[in-house]
């Protein structure tokens, strides 16, 4: 097996302008996975709650829940580097409560490090977090738990004064002490100039090919979800097709008495 991921591993990769790997996923299997195959990061993020749980959006997850499949996942992911999402609700009460929520996270999972949505508001957890030795990645651009204020989801950045915001948020992140910064949907432009600024690596999620690196969330990438297709997604597999044909093929079978067959029976 190849040396454990760490955060100097992903920052000597921005360095000689290696891009990097990250997928979004939540359970041992397909951690297991992305881990044989080298992917350097693994993000156990809130949308567990569409695609795990099939809620409307992020809000419903809990922070039990985050430690759940972040656990799930360190067991199949012995190499990447693990980043926990701290859910909607968990940070935003108060400092403290913040504190004592990632604190939580980090000693029941053993995550390598924890990802906040938002900018300025976040920064004295950055600070806290950084100082008490805690890897915090930041996510700016469309940020999903503010959803209700956005009205759905939506492309930011377009704006000028957007665009100066996200700038200068992404500064004061890397400066309170983020590790990493993940950009969503955000304009090519903009995420390229955020990414040459930072020395931190800067990851994307429709923010363009300038970025540090990609991150996609498993389920998308092998076309298990067929309903909603993103426009920065794309299909690797036909996944959802492929499960089809098997589970079709299985209820033929045993309907028709063809399976089990005496290779698969005991004496």
């Amino acid at each position: 097996m190849d040396k454990k991921v760490t955060i100097r591993t992903l920052l000597r990769k921005k360095q000689r302008g290696e891009k990097i790997t990250m997928v979004s996923t939540y359970d041992y299997l397909s951690a297991r996975l992305c881990d044989e195959v080298g992917i350097d990061a693994i993000l156990v993020g809130d949308s567990l709650g569409m695609v795990f749980k099939g809620e409307e959006n992020t809000l419903g997850v809990t922070l039990d829940e985050i430690i759940y499949h972040t656990k799930a996942v360190k067991r199949g992911a012995k190499r990447a580097f693990v980043i926990a999402d701290m859910p909607f609700g968990s940070y935003q009460v108060s400092l403290e409560k913040a504190l004592e929520n990632s604190f939580r996270v980090i000693k029941e999972t053993n995550a390598d490090a924890l990802k906040f949505e938002g900018g300025k508001e976040i920064l004295p957890i950055v600070e806290r977090l950084a100082e008490s030795g805690v890897a915090v990645v930041g996510h700016l651009g469309f940020t999903p738990q503010k959803i209700q204020i956005f009205g759905g989801a939506k492309v930011v950045g377009r704006r000028e004064e957007e665009r100066k915001r996200m700038l200068g948020e992404a500064k004061a992140l890397e400066e309170a002490g983020a590790v990493m910064l993940v950009l969503e949907a955000t304009p090519t432009d903009i995420a390229k100039e955020i990414t040459e600024t930072l020395n931190i690596p800067v990851i994307g999620i429709g923010a363009g090919k300038y970025t540090d690196g990609q991150v996609l969330v498993f389920h998308d990438l092998v076309g298990l979800v067929e309903d909603i297709k993103p426009r920065f997604v794309k299909r690797f597999a036909e996944g959802a097709k492929l499960f089809k044909e098997a589970l079709e093929r299985y209820k033929s079978e045993v309907e028709s008495g063809k399976f089990p067959s005496e290779e698969h029976c005991y004496e």
